[in-house]
């Protein structure tokens, strides 16, 4: 014959020893801390995020007509793909007048691409095109591009890239235009 078993009881805790309890040694027994009492006329400091005086809560007074939009190299790619005319497809979007920047970092970046991309390079160097100068040494764009939107919140982000997006996005009240579906 075998053995009965025996159901489990449901929703058991196992039994904790108390703190108080005579078992425990003194050196065991954990002591309570001792609270401080709070100065009432003592100055409280508290740590705030300093916002930028442009937000003006989640609006950016900083943008306005006409809108500077920093291009990314990808957006120049895919704005061949899909045939559209960057700085008329711009307008188009905004209802309003767009200045296309282009900092030297994407410059860079395009001339890197080679022949094959020779077409977004005529396009980069188009007249309409305001260039911006880049002081530090590297030509990672990206970095380029978030750090420039940092300091200065006056500029619309034009990328495809989805690393640069979300990183972008961290940053409160900086605008992202990009391409999808053709438009």
């Amino acid at each position: 014959q075998g053995k009965q078993k025996k159901a489990r009881k449901f929703a058991v805790m196992k039994r904790m020893i108390s703190l108080r309890d005579e078992r425990l040694k003194e050196k065991d027994r954990a002591k309570a801390p001792v609270k401080k009492k709070e100065d009432p006329s003592a100055i409280k400091e508290r740590e705030v995020p300093q916002h930028p005086s442009c937000l003006f809560f989640q609006y950016n007074t900083q943008l306005g007509p006409p809108y500077h939009i920093l291009v990314d190299t990808n957006f120049i790619n895919f704005s061949i793909k899909a045939k559209l005319d960057l700085v008329q497809s711009m307008m188009d979007c905004l209802y309003a007048k767009c200045i296309p920047c282009i900092t030297d970092c994407v410059m860079g970046e395009i001339e890197k691409l080679g022949q094959k991309y020779r077409v977004a390079l005529r396009i980069a160097k188009d007249p309409r095109f305001e260039r911006l100068p880049c002081m530090h040494k590297g030509t990672y764009a990206d970095d380029c591009l978030v750090q420039r939107v940092t300091q200065h919140k006056c500029y619309i982000v034009a990328t495809v890239d989805k690393e640069l997006k979300r990183r972008i996005r961290k940053i409160p009240g900086v605008p992202i235009m990009y391409i999808s579906r053709h438009r």
